[in-house]
């Protein structure tokens, strides 16, 4: 029997609190910044609360093309230039159209966060700002946000991604860093530095 006072395991605090954004660059109008775009979704702090916001929006595999959702730590934001990202990185999985469309997108997107929220890719808690889900015309994006370039760290955390997606050796995980991307204005089409 337990007290009336006893918090329910829905409850328990995660380590940190996280928000959800949206963005989708094809809907700004004349003037708007990619900022002004950026929307907020909710944040949460418990399993509970995570739960309540991401069954309340579109899964990613249903957002128009352009669009994305980005689960970051409160007080970083998803862009290149927040201070808590821009020494970091990401590392990068692409997936065909036709591994989206049979699922993959929404069940890498909902593995990935759930890994990421509960903190068992980064052991330290120190590495992972965040994770970005891009939906493209001709293929989908999940990319896992870093705040360094420190290879043998990055490579740590990413094979414990490679891990929590239950993906082949042969899936490729390709890090690029967020200077090459404010410094190209692209978000992908950057120089890889190290891949696992």
């Amino acid at each position: 029997m337990t007290s009336s006072s006893a918090p329910t395991i829905a409850g328990l605090p995660l380590h940190r609190r996280w928000v959800l954004w949206y963005d989708n660059p094809k809907h700004m109008t004349e003037g708007m910044t990619w900022k002004d775009n950026l929307q907020n979704c909710g944040s949460f702090a418990t399993a509970e609360e995570f739960w309540q916001i991401y069954n309340n929006v579109k899964p990613a595999s249903q957002l128009g093309i352009g669009g994305n959702y980005h689960i970051f730590m409160e007080g970083v934001q998803p862009m290149w230039e927040d201070p808590g990202n821009k020494d970091g990185g990401k590392f990068v999985l692409t997936m065909p159209k036709r591994d989206s469309k049979s699922g993959k997108c929404d069940e890498w997107w909902l593995l990935t966060s759930l890994a990421m929220i509960g903190e068992t890719m980064d052991m330290h808690g120190d590495e992972i700002c965040g994770a970005v889900v891009s939906i493209r015309k001709s293929q989908d994006r999940i990319a896992l946000w870093l705040k360094s370039c420190n290879k043998d760290a990055c490579i740590q955390v990413g094979l414990r991604w490679k891990k929590a997606l239950e993906v082949s050796n042969k899936t490729s995980l390709k890090y690029q860093s967020h200077k090459d991307a404010a410094a190209s204005g692209h978000s992908f089409k950057n120089q890889v530095l190290f891949d696992i």
